[in-house]
């Protein structure tokens, strides 16, 4: 169909006359895409990009978004795909996951210890073994993405494991030997030490075929044990002199029990 041979076309009018189609219509030329892409049910263009050495998926996010809004004509919206819509989706349950993970291992350390200092001065290592493992993250060896996170949550109960063993040592110390609080974390640091380390090395050690790991998938488990072994590492170096400190300042003081079964006898056995 030729658009010039329009004037030659006649329809019937409401008067049963014949009228020229161009008088009634109006047309243009224009080109069309011949294939439409679409993302949910509306039209589309996808944008992919690969990120730097140094950049994560999150820095390039939030340079997409600020160059829309600035580029952008109003009335365009946004939508993501593979591992930026997982990014976006579980950015805000990371935190939810953090939060309720503290609050639910604090609750249970509460009802173990029968008291809410205690499990303060056993979970004040846990930031500082969390961003332990966050420095190689931001130096570039992995990136803050779902694995990692799952990693930084079991880092949670891993490190809370290092304090449980000194702070509940150290109140019995104080209920069956009479020990002051100071000389009760001194002597149960130095008691402590070894499990503490054998746990720490297990767990690197459990970790190396996920850093070494090859063939599909290995870069989500390789980041998953960066983050357990690095955390691990840094954390329990901080759990040995940071708990003790805390413990001699805030820990409640527990009264001695005649006539109980001396420690070190017990520890012993």
């Amino acid at each position: 169909f030729n658009p010039e041979d329009i004037d030659k076309i006649y329809v019937r009018s409401g008067t049963n006359q014949m009228v020229p189609l161009a008088s009634l219509i109006k047309y243009k030329i224009a080109t069309d895409p011949g294939l439409i892409y679409q993302f949910q049910q509306a039209n589309s263009v996808t944008i992919s990009a690969m990120m730097k050495p140094g950049f994560t998926v999150a820095d390039g996010l939030q340079f997409l978004n600020q160059d829309l809004q600035q580029n952008f004509p109003r009335g365009f919206g946004v939508g993501y795909m593979g591992e930026s819509r997982q990014l976006v989706q579980e950015g805000n349950g990371l935190l939810l996951a953090f939060f309720f993970a503290i609050i639910i291992i604090f609750l249970i350390l509460s009802a173990q210890f029968e008291s809410f200092r205690d499990p303060l001065v056993i979970l004040v290592s846990v930031p500082m073994s969390l961003c332990g493992a966050l420095i190689f993250l931001n130096v570039g060896f992995a990136s803050l993405n779902i694995y990692t996170s799952i990693g930084l949550v079991t880092l949670i109960g891993l490190i809370s494991k290092h304090g449980i063993l000194m702070v509940e040592f150290a109140n019995k110390l104080q209920i069956n030997d009479g020990l002051s609080i100071h000389d009760a974390i001194i002597k149960a640091a130095g008691m402590r030490l070894r499990p503490i380390l054998m746990t720490t090395a297990s767990m690197v050690f459990g970790v190396v075929p996920l850093l070494v790991a090859s063939g599909p998938g290995a870069v989500s488990r390789h980041d998953m044990g960066l983050v357990i072994a690095t955390g691990m590492l840094i954390g329990t170096c901080f759990t040995l002199f940071v708990v003790p400190t805390m413990y001699s300042y805030f820990a409640k003081r527990h009264t001695h029990i005649p006539g109980e079964e001396p420690q070190q006898q017990a520890s012993a056995a």
